[in-house]
C-alpha cells in the first residue's frame, strides 16, 4: 500500500499527500539545483560548487558576481523555467487526450508557435522581442484551431491526437515552405532558431517566462484534481461535479501558454513535454497527472541535456534542441513499443 497522509492546515484545509510522489519531488528538485551550480560554475571562467554557491549568497569577488548574476544565471533559469514550462503543457494535454502520445510537440502546437515565428522572421524581418510574440500567437492560433477541429459534442482524447497530428503535419509543410522562400540570411537564421538553443538568453528571456509561470502554474495546479477527473472520462467527471468543458478550456489554453511561451524563450526544444511526465510517472508511480513531479522532472532534464551540450563534445558546442531531440527520440521508440506490447496501441 501506498503511504499517503492527509494534512491538515491550521485554516481548516485538508490535503492529502502521497509520500513517495512528495520524496520524488524533492529529490528531482535537488538534483536539479544540483545541475544548475554545476552549469553555472561551467565555461571558460570555472568556478567550483562552493564558489557558485557563495557567489549566489552575496560573498563572492565582483569577477564571480558578474559571471554569475549577469552571464549564467539567467541562462540557467530560462533553462529551468523552459523545462518546467514544457513538461507542464505535456502533462495537461496527455491527460486531457488519456494518452501518453498526447504531447503537444506531437499534436502541433510546438509546429504552430514555429510557424508563428518564422512568419516573423521570413516575412517580416523582426527582431527578438517580435519573433517571441509571432511564437506565442502561433502557439494560441494552433490551439484555437486544433480545439474546434477536435469539437463534436465535447472534446474526447483520441479525436484530439488525430487532429492534432494532422495539424502538424500541415503545418510542418508550411514551415518548410517559409524556409524555401526565405533569402539566405533570413533562411539561416530560420534554421538556427529551430534548433532550439539557450544560447545568449538572459533577463530580457527570463523576466517574461517568470511571469508567465507566476499565473499559470497556480492555475494548472489548482485544476490538478479536475485534470485527475478528467482522466476517467468525461461521464465520470460530470458525475463528480467537474464543469468538463470550462475545466477543459482553461487546462488546454494553459497548456498551449506554457508551450507557446516556452517557444518564444528558447526555441522549439523537442521531446522534453513528451517524456518529463511520463518519467515522473513512472518514479511517483502514481496516477493522475503528477503536475509538480512533471515541472521539476522538465527542469532537471533539460539542465541535464544542456550540461551534455555544453560539455560532452570538448569545444565543439551543441544546441540544446539536438540533444533533447536525440535522447527524445529514442524514448518514443521505446515507449511506442512499449505501449504496442501492452497492447493499447
Amino acid at each position: 500500500m501506498k503511504a499517503v497522509k492527509a494534512v491538515r492546515t491550521p485554516g481548516g484545509l485538508s490535503v492529502r499527500v502521497d509520500s513517495r510522489a512528495a520524496g520524488v519531488v524533492l529529490l528531482l528538485a535537488a538534483a536539479a539545483a544540483s545541475v544548475a551550480v554545476v552549469l553555472i560554475g561551467s565555461g571558460d571562467f570555472p568556478m567550483s560548487f562552493g564558489d557558485v554557491v557563495a557567489t549566489l549568497l552575496g560573498d563572492g569577488t565582483a569577477a564571480q558576481e558578474f559571471i554569475v548574476r549577469d552571464v549564467r544565471l539567467p541562462r540557467v533559469l530560462v533553462a529551468l523555467l523552459v523545462g518546467a514550462s514544457l513538461a507542464l503543457s505535456g502533462a495537461v494535454f496527455q491527460s486531457l487526450s488519456r494518452n501518453p502520445l498526447g504531447s503537444p510537440d506531437v499534436i502541433g502546437f510546438s509546429q504552430g508557435s514555429t510557424v508563428g515565428a518564422l512568419t516573423v522572421i521570413v516575412l517580416f524581418g523582426g527582431g527578438s522581442l517580435a519573433v517571441a510574440g509571432g511564437a506565442i500567437a502561433g502557439g494560441l492560433i494552433t490551439g484555437v484551431a486544433v480545439y474546434t477541429l477536435a469539437w463534436k459534442r465535447g472534446v474526447q482524447g483520441f479525436r484530439l491526437v488525430l487532429v492534432g497530428i494532422g495539424v502538424a503535419a500541415v503545418l510542418t509543410a508550411l514551415i518548410h515552405f517559409l524556409i524555401t522562400k526565405a533569402n539566405l540570411v533570413d533562411a539561416t537564421r530560420a534554421t538556427l532558431w529551430m534548433t532550439g538553443s539557450l544560447d545568449g538568453r538572459d533577463w530580457v528571456q527570463v523576466w517574461p517566462l517568470a511571469g508567465m509561470c507566476a499565473v499559470l502554474m497556480p492555475l494548472v495546479f489548482a485544476h490538478g484534481r479536475p485534470l485527475r477527473m478528467l482522466e476517467m472520462g468525461d461521464d465520470a467527471a460530470y458525475a463528480l461535479g467537474v464543469p468538463v468543458e470550462r475545466t477543459r478550456v482553461v487546462l488546454m489554453g494553459s497548456g498551449v501558454l506554457f508551450m507557446a511561451g516556452a517557444t518564444a524563450a528558447a526555441g522549439p526544444i523537442a521531446f522534453v513535454a513528451l517524456s518529463a511526465p511520463q518519467l515522473a510517472r513512472r518514479l511517483t508511480r502514481s496516477p493522475g497527472p503528477n503536475l509538480a513531479a512533471a515541472a521539476v522532472m522538465g527542469a532537471a532534464l533539460l539542465l541535464v541535456a544542456d550540461w551534455v551540450a555544453t560539455n560532452a563534445f570538448g569545444d565543439r558546442l551543441l544546441p540544446v534542441g539536438v540533444v533533447t531531440a536525440v535522447l527524445g527520440g529514442g524514448y518514443l521508440l521505446w515507449l511506442l513499443v512499449t505501449e504496442r506490447r501492452a497492447g493499447r496501441i
